[in-house]
């Protein structure tokens, strides 16, 4: 009897905990399949983050819209670090507006970054040469799984990234400009911010036949509520893709357990993007 008991109590014990994080990957992440449960995120702001954040916020984290798709970047980029592919691009998109409304100079150092704010400063580090380059985020991208920024042709040739095409690097976020820098300059001093909160969703294919988009679409409607369909034109060749996205997430934390479950499930090349 008391063994009984003992084992009924272990299945709530089990239930209950069970209950709270799917409670939590609910109200973080939105979608049909119910298996993924992300462990709960434990963020502390301070007041000086939260200060920061209110001071960039209108400038760096303005949604941009592609094709009447609008996308929410992150809120900030404090303690930002991340490694993966650099990529470069050049004459295929030389002249045209950049997302935050420059026209892009492939001559000038700048880059192009997913999901960090626009005027993000960020320092790149090439680890097979070990050369570093400071420059400023202008632009959306690369939407390429595994590819984690996108080098001015000028940035690509300084770090060693030119020649290959591609090459390993580490990103970290420096922050925004404490003063506007002058034409061809870096900043004397960054302002770092909190970036743990935004709107984030996970891009699990891409598509240069809308039809074949749409039925995929169709599929992934019976596991995820939230399945969308952006057009996005590419850095290099301007080639049109139709990329299909799932999920809705509320933080970067969430995004990337929920990444890992969606890679888990079948996309291996899954990746989160700014929404």
């Amino acid at each position: 009897m008391a063994l009984i008991i003992k084992t009924r109590f272990s299945f709530l014990c089990r239930f209950f905990s069970f209950g709270i994080l799917f409670f939590l990957f609910l109200h973080g992440c939105s979608a049909r399949a119910q298996k993924f449960t992300p462990s709960p995120a434990k963020t502390k702001k301070s007041s000086s983050d939260l200060a920061s954040s209110a001071s960039i916020r209108s400038a760096t984290t303005r949604p941009y819209k592609v094709m009447g798709k609008w996308y929410h970047p992150l809120a900030s980029a404090q303690g930002f670090r991340q490694r993966g592919l650099a990529s470069w691009y050049g004459k295929d998109f030389h002249g045209k507006k950049t997302s935050n409304g420059e026209v892009y100079n492939m001559n000038e150092i700048s880059a192009a970054h997913k999901t960090l704010p626009l005027g993000t400063y960020v320092r790149v580090r090439n680890i097979k040469n070990n050369k570093e380059l400071d420059l400023r985020i202008n632009d959306r991208g690369p939407f390429v799984a595994g590819r984690v920024i996108d080098l001015s042709k000028a940035a690509a040739k300084k770090l060693g990234v030119y020649g290959p095409g591609t090459a390993p690097v580490e990103v970290i976020a420096l922050g925004v400009a404490a003063e506007p820098a002058k034409q061809n300059s870096l900043p004397r001093s960054y302002i770092p911010v909190n970036y743990y909160e935004g709107k984030f969703t996970i891009q699990v294919g891409a598509f240069s036949n809308l039809d074949n988009a749409k039925k995929f679409r169709q599929q992934l409607y019976q596991l995820y509520k939230y399945v969308n369909i952006t057009t996005y034109y590419t850095h290099r060749g301007g080639k049109r893709l139709y990329r299909v996205t799932v999920g809705r997430c509320s933080s970067l934390q969430l995004a990337g357990q929920y990444e890992s479950y969606v890679k888990k499930n079948g996309f291996k090349d899954a990746f989160m993007v700014a929404e």
